[in-house]
């Protein structure tokens, strides 16, 4: 038994019968056009989380700092 309960010949005739309908070239472009998608995602949330953790340090009260700014009033 193979995925689902397929076996591997029957995976290996889909896959060459998608090979065939589509050719390789398309199949590589959209594998590529799927990798370049995911790069643009994880860059995306990777550039929300950098975001939030910028914004994060003007939240909060350092004790430092507000005790020196006491001291010059």
């Amino acid at each position: 038994m193979g995925f689902g309960g397929i076996s591997i010949w029957s995976l290996l005739l889909i896959l060459a019968i998608v090979i065939l309908l589509f050719g390789t070239k398309k199949l590589r472009n959209v594998g590529g056009d799927l990798g370049g998608a995911i790069k643009n995602f994880k860059k995306s949330v990777k550039d929300e989380e950098a975001a939030q953790d910028k914004a994060e340090p003007e939240n909060q009260i350092i004790e430092g700092k507000v005790t020196e700014e006491k001291d010059k009033v």
